[in-house]
This record gives structure tokens, sequence and C-alpha cells, in this order.
């Protein structure tokens, strides 16, 4: 059974507009899912740790998500919702942020209090996680994927392949090393990748958000959604970003395995550029979709933009008719 049925209805706009929680909506995933829900014409507010301010916006939550535990720690922020999508995460551990924290910990609280209140929650994950591998980053994913699955939730889980776009900390050092005229590339890294563009993830999101799906007689297999775009290597990709550019391509040069997984350890030591220990594993792997759901999620994407143009078209004409009533009313208050 396919867990994305029929899209959302002009009637079902009409009868209740969904209120999405973005967790993350200031990043860099998060901001093309809070442009693909808003495209639909749902109410979005996002979730952010930065303390609020004068220059806030009203629909933001203050939500130290790590930092909350399993009481009535959740009411405040949960009032009112009717999804949630978590597309917090962090490259690397901070002061009072652990790996174990943010990817397990937190998703396994948030999936318990979603599912005491009916509030149906969307995980943002990534391929690649069921290597075998050592790097904490990768592990505790995994292990918030693990809880997620267990709970009672309405859970949906997205694992997304490389992640391509504008405004991205990785993508935009990708598009950088690309220009170089020599690509290094790990001697082990000979799997293939599917870079998603952010905006389809995006897209893909807003679709299952707001889909009249229901986890009724459902597999947890049709829960999960296998994202990517065209498959490739990573010198090929690196390549295909520099053509954008450059009328050449680079020159490759394999740099052994040993010497790039010291790299990694140095760069997650000093916090230097995207590629760190996780990163390093995940190139050793295929990190493409089994079954790739993409081109499923975006064409129900399109049906649900198109039902709700027609509403707002709709809404549009009606509030013209209204006006101009009104203003026969005011001009002929005898005639009408």
């Amino acid at each position: 059974m396919n867990a994305i049925n029929t899209p959302i209805t002009k009637r079902s706009l009409r009868k209740h507009q969904p209120t999405v929680l973005v967790l993350g909506g200031y990043g860099f995933i998060g901001r093309h899912i809070v442009s693909a829900l808003e495209s639909l014409n749902a109410r979005v507010l996002i979730g952010t740790r930065r303390k609020k301010s004068a220059f806030s916006a009203k629909n933001e939550r203050h939500i130290a998500l790590h930092k909350l535990g399993n009481n009535n720690s959740w009411e405040d922020w949960l009032c009112g919702v009717d999804v949630i999508i978590n597309a917090v995460g962090i490259l690397r551990q901070r002061h009072g942020e652990t790996y174990d924290e943010v990817h397990h910990q937190a998703v396994k609280k948030l999936a318990n209090a979603c599912a005491k209140r009916d509030i149906r929650l969307i995980h943002i994950s990534a391929l690649g996680l069921n290597n075998i591998v050592k790097s904490r980053f990768l592990t505790s994913k995994l292990l918030g994927e693990q809880a997620l699955v267990k709970s009672k939730a309405d859970w949906h889980l997205i694992r997304p392949s490389l992640v391509d776009g504008d405004g991205g900390y990785g993508a935009q050092w990708f598009r950088r090393v690309a220009q170089w005229p020599i690509h290094f590339i790990p001697s082990n890294a000979r799997a293939n990748i599917a870079p998603i563009f952010a905006s389809d993830l995006g897209k893909a999101t807003a679709a299952i958000a707001l889909g009249n799906n229901t986890t009724d007689f459902v597999r947890n297999s049709d829960r999960i959604y296998e994202l990517g775009g065209q498959t490739m290597t990573l010198e090929r990709y690196l390549n295909t970003l520099r053509l954008r550019q450059k009328s050449n391509k680079a020159f490759c040069i394999r740099v052994p395995a040993i010497a790039c997984r010291a790299l990694s350890h140095l760069c997650d030591l000093f916090h230097l550029t995207p590629f760190s220990f996780g990163h390093y594993e995940l190139l050793k792997h295929d990190n493409e979709p089994e079954k790739n759901r993409l081109t499923e999620l975006l064409n129900s994407w399109s049906e649900m933009n198109r039902a709700t143009i027609e509403l707002l078209r709709a809404s549009a004409l009606w509030q013209y008719r209204m006006c101009e009533t009104y203003k026969l009313q005011a001009k002929y208050p005898t005639a009408i």
C-alpha cells in the first residue's frame, strides 16, 4: 500500500489549513521545506534554537530540542501544531550539544511526544547509515532512526542522498572545490552518490507533510522515503559542477585512504571545512536510493500546488464579487 494516497484537495484546504512546525527552519534544508509548504498555503511555524529578540518573527518558536525532557516542557510549542518536520542536525559536536543528544535522544523524545498528541512527525535523516561505520555522527543518526521507527507516532522517515543547492555549507564548499584545476579524491571513494537539489527535497517533504496519507495498515517500509537524483561518482559530480563555469574537466589525483582519514579527523578537531570522518566513511559506500521515490513525491506536490492555486483564484474571485456587492449597496441602498 502506498503511503501517499490522494493529494490534499480544495475541500480539505477549506476545511482546515494545516499548521506545520519546521524544526531547523532557518537551516539549509529547512528553508527549502518552508518555501515549499508556504507555496501550498500551509501555516508554517519555524522552530529555532536562537533566543527571541525584538526582531524575531511572529511565526518563530524558540526550541532547544535536545534540552527538552519527557514532561510537560513540550506542551507550549506543540500546541496547535498538526505536523512537525525535524530538519535539525549538527555536523560537529559543540559545548552542550552532542551527537547522541541531538540525533538520537531528542528524536526519541520528540516521537513519544508526537504519539501522545496525535501529531504527524517527519524526520530528515540520510542515506548510508546501515553500513558498518565507526563515526559517531553516523551511528547517532542511525540510533535516532531506530527510535523513531519503534515509536507509536505517525512517523515518516526521509533519507536523502547528497543535498545540493545554494546556501548550503557543504554545497558551497563542493562548488568551490569543483573549480580547482585538480581534484583530490580519496582512493577508496569509488562508490556512487545521487545528488538531490534542496528545492526538490523541500517539495517532497511538503508532499508528505500535507498529503492525505494514513499510517493505518501501512507497512513501515512505505513510510521510509529514499530520495536522490542522477547516480554518479564523486569525480563525475565535481566535474559536473566545474563544467557549469569552466570549459574543461579537472585533473583527478587519488589520495591514499589513510591520508584522507587523517585529514578528516583534523577537520573534525579544528572544525575545518565540511569534510568530516563521517563523510569520509560515507564516501566508501554507495549513497544512492534502493527505490527512489522522488518522482512520486514531486508529482504529488505538483498536484497539491495546482489545487492550491485554483483555490486561491476562487477565493480572490469571491472577495472581488463581495467587494463589488458592498459598493452597490453603498450606492443604491434601496435597490438591493
